[in-house]
């Protein structure tokens, strides 16, 4: 294991409330021990005392995560297959949600995340569906909304301090969590842009087929079509 995982691990372990509460559990114990009011040769209940705090604050609190998000599964290659490469990264964000390492996320924001996956998901969909040629740069904002934008975004946001991320204000007057709120929003909207787009393109494929039947097959071509009958 390499140091600077050692000490991550080390670190989330240290400052879980599990931990926290069982020290305040063996402190009591202690403390009591220094009052003269548990004799010194009960100086080991502490370890029982933090035992029973650390199952406490597991179960109430929530135990200890000792791994954090694996940004290895947010990382891709510019030769990956958009499609498959897409489906892992939304798979993999919906995993980063609904686990919520240090407890990162808001449920509002976590809320926007899943709907941002879900729209780009129907979006891809409607794509291939569709077979439509999009701009240049619709193109590259459509592949990369999934494979860069979004989790550079997040692995920003992980990478500040979980108390700095929802207390402090940054630059912009807003909280690092409020700032990824708001990044969420505006890759929705490109989202939503690029679904109209695709959609206008298959509305208007659906008129134009329309009017060809139309034309092909309506009332005034059949009318003059129709020509006299000859029997022999």
């Amino acid at each position: 294991m390499r140091l600077s995982t050692f000490s991550e691990t080390a670190t989330r372990f240290l400052l879980s409330p599990a931990n926290w509460l069982g020290l305040g559990f063996a402190i009591s114990v202690l403390a009591l021990v220094g009052l003269g009011w548990v004799s010194p040769r009960l100086s080991g209940l502490a370890l029982l005392a933090y035992g029973a705090g650390f199952v406490c604050g597991g179960l109430w609190l929530g135990w200890p995560r000792l791994a954090g998000p694996d940004w290895g599964e947010l990382t891709f290659g510019d030769n990956d297959d958009t499609r498959e490469a897409t489906r892992r990264a939304l798979a993999a964000i919906r995993r980063l949600v609904n686990t919520n390492p240090d407890r990162r996320l808001s449920a509002a924001t976590g809320t926007k995340l899943l709907k941002l996956c879900d729209s780009i998901e129907a979006m891809l969909a409607q794509w291939e569906r569709s077979k439509v040629t999009l701009s240049i740069e619709d193109t590259f904002h459509a592949r990369y909304i999934a494979l860069r934008y979004l989790p550079d975004a997040l692995k920003s946001f992980w990478s500040i301090p979980a108390q700095f991320a929802t207390t402090k204000a940054l630059a912009n007057g807003m909280t690092a969590e409020t700032t990824l709120a708001q990044t969420v929003d505006e890759l929705g909207q490109k989202v939503t842009q690029l679904n109209d787009a695709l959609a206008a393109h298959d509305v208007q494929a659906f008129v134009d087929h329309s009017q060809f039947l139309s034309e092909k097959f309506g009332r005034k071509s059949i009318e003059a079509s129709d020509g006299p009958v000859m029997l022999k």
